[in-house]
């Protein structure tokens, strides 16, 4: 890439990429002097600097992290009907089925998608807002302010993905000979560096999001700022950026190594401090955790109602959202297309013909989720692990509405089986979860509110199940689960295509995810967990999900109550956390990669039930065990724990290729 700033330039990439030059007048040519000359213009320039963040990271279908893991499932329809178009890309369903590549990378932000760009737009406005004549000193330094956040942001981006980037302090004069225009990549550590001062810098100028007017509430506030130099240190202290032993000679044109050659444990501690200080400053501007709900006389409903508005951000309004990003599709339907199921034509109250219900949970995210006394299934000694894909029957009367009661079951029939009762009874895989489960995940035989409480029957043929009587190209759910989380429970499945378009803001980061950063660094510094470092800011989320502090499970129901007491142990509790916390929020394909574990991970086919089942004994496999529903899977380590660069980029900039590609 050659960076080159010209007016030429400029104009094209607006002209393509954005609505700027919509204001210049018929038979004008703006110049960068006369495009900061007004405030008006300056603002539109500005807000065109945000454009690649909002396309590229506030889209679930855009960002391939919530589609690249082993989260979801869904089959051939997304894969044959939205390869890489305009607005349709599901890139990462492509890079978990191993099909990256460096010729045409999926996920590009570098080339393709020109997060460079977005930095010299950004550099351009550092150089030129100084010009304008009708601001006042106080909004420009509050627009710079946020802009450097921003590019930060770009660069951490562009880190995670690829490592050591080219950091790119000001632009480069058109006139610049070639070899000023080829950068080399810099070290890890001075990307980090280079971050982390960009935050700092914006962070003696950036308010609390709260005092921020609502015009500016989708840029960069304190919390915000405070929480991206957390989350840089937070990946530069982890094992894929310290000390990662399949990166020791990776070196740039210039022949300097790009990786620390050892792992430096201080690290975890710097990142640790700074993330207790965005805590505070959250707390400060009067940030926590979204809990208190009083909607239903049951508890744990009222726990679920908790646990869905804690990443929904409708109107901007979400109390433990530190950084919001404005979307690029306001309606609060888009991404429930894929996910709200499929009813038929003739079920007026609920059929919606945009719903497709194609993008379903796998069985490893159900087994994920804790029982509830907020243990892993195959470590709560009250609950039988061994006999989790047969039937049971649920008697307490706190699951009532969430989970079906001993005799409910029996008010559901399969039409398409002439007299014969289709419900033995409920898998117990589904019973006794905790609380983030079911406001998760529609199971079989489990209720979903959805402007009225709907039980979930999945076998074909039923309200949920597939209408097909084969395995189709057509869009269909293939594990026999739905995705609750994002979808609110109070809008029917058919309104979500024609209620009112109020903005929902897209949450890029949660205070949760503060807490767990929190949690993990301390844990990986100090020799053995202690309260105040690492249960506490564990314990908060967990409280919030409805379930024990973790000492209090591990003691009193595990069977292995000694896995809480040391550091290792912790590490795989903090890490199932991560996972379940954040599932289906995009926070696993990364979290995976920064842990150096994706290799273990994501090498295994994706199961989900036999869809085709019109009853107990055929749709759950004759209690044998999930089968598998996808088996195109494949990540080679040291290759994808980084993206590729395009390989024309390579040649043209002279910019040293990732291992492996």
């Amino acid at each position: 890439m050659k960076y080159i700033v010209s007016i030429l330039m400029i104009c094209s990439l607006f002209l393509t990429g954005c609505d700027y030059l919509d204001m210049v007048p018929e038979n004008d040519i703006e110049t960068i002097e006369t495009i900061f000359e007004k405030r008006e213009q300056a603002e539109e320039w500005f807000k065109s600097c945000h454009s690649y963040l909002i396309k590229e990271i506030a889209s679930v279908v855009m960002n391939p992290a919530y589609a690249g893991t082993d989260e979801i499932v869904t089959g051939q329809y997304v894969r044959q009907t939205y390869p890489l178009s305009n607005v349709y890309c599901w890139d990462g369903l492509f890079i978990g089925d191993g099909l990256q590549m460096s010729q045409s990378p999926y996920g590009d932000i570098w080339q393709t998608s020109q997060f460079y760009t977005a930095i010299r737009y950004c550099n351009v406005f550092f150089e030129q807002i100084e010009k304008v004549y009708n601001m006042k000193q106080e909004e420009k330094d509050l627009w710079v302010a946020e802009l450097k956040a921003l590019k930060a942001h770009y660069y951490f981006e562009l880190m995670r993905r690829y490592g050591p980037i080219v950091l790119i302090d000001k632009n480069v004069d058109a006139n610049a000979d070639v070899e000023e225009m080829q950068f080399v990549r810099r070290p890890i550590e001075e990307c980090v560096d280079t971050i982390v001062s960009l935050c700092d810098q914006a962070m003696k100028v950036l308010p609390h999001w709260a005092s921020k007017e609502i015009s500016r509430q989708g840029y960069y506030s304190l919390e915000a700022a405070a929480a991206l130099k957390a989350k840089t240190l937070f990946y530069a202290a982890s094992p894929i950026f310290n000390g990662n032993p399949m990166y020791n000679d990776f070196k740039n044109r210039k022949g300097e190594l790009l990786f620390p050659a050892a792992a430096d444990k201080e690290k975890w501690r710097i990142a640790a401090e700074a993330v207790e200080e965005a805590i505070k400053i959250c707390k400060d501007g009067g940030m926590d955790l979204v809990e208190g709900n009083k909607a239903y006389a049951s508890n744990l409903r009222n726990t679920m109602l908790d646990i869905e508005y804690s990443v929904l951000g409708q109107d901007w309004k979400n109390q433990e959202a530190v950084f919001m990003i404005r979307p690029e599709y306001t309606s609060m339907n888009f991404w429930h297309n894929w996910t709200l199921p499929y009813f038929k034509s003739s079920d007026l109250d609920d059929y919606n013909a945009d719903c497709m219900g194609c993008v379903s949970p796998s069985i490893k995210m159900v087994e994920m989720y804790y029982t509830e006394n907020g243990l892993p299934i195959n470590a709560d000694k009250t609950w039988n692990y061994d006999k989790r894909y047969q039937l049971s029957q649920e008697t307490n009367g706190k699951y009532k509405d969430v989970v079906m009661m001993v005799g409910e079951e029996y008010n559901f029939r399969n039409p398409y089986v002439s007299g014969t009762n289709n419900t033995k009874g409920i898998l117990a895989l589904h019973l006794r979860r905790e609380p983030r489960f079911y406001a998760h995940i529609a199971a079989d035989r489990c209720y979903w509110m959805r402007g009225k409480n709907m039980a979930v029957t999945a076998y074909q043929g039923e309200k949920f199940g597939t209408q097909s009587t084969s395995i189709t190209t057509l869009p269909q759910n293939l594990t026999g689960y739905w995705i609750k989380k994002g979808s609110y429970s109070n809008v029917s499945t058919k309104e979500y295509t024609t209620v009112d378009n109020r903005e929902e803001a897209f949450i890029e980061t949660r205070l949760a995810e503060l807490y767990l950063m929190k949690a993990e660094a301390w844990n990986e510094y100090l020799t053995a967990p202690d309260k105040e470092h690492v249960y506490n800011p564990l314990n908060e989320v967990r409280r919030r999900a409805g379930i024990p502090d973790v000492e209090v499970a591990w003691a009193d129901f595990s069977n292995s109550p000694e896995k809480v007491t040391n550091q290792a142990g912790m590490r795989e509790i903090i890490r199932q956390e991560w996972n379940i916390e954040f599932a289906f929020e995009g926070r696993r394909f990364w979290n995976l990669r920064r842990w150096l574990i994706a290799a273990e991970e994501l090498n295994s086919s994706l199961l989900g039930w036999n869809i085709l089942g019109k009853d107990a004994d055929s749709f759950y496999n004759n209690y044998a065990g999930p089968v598998v529903v996808w088996s195109q899977r494949k990540f080679v380590a040291p290759r994808d724990y980084l993206f590729p660069l395009e390989s024309e980029e390579v040649m043209i900039s002279g910019c040293v290729q990732n291992p492996g590609w």
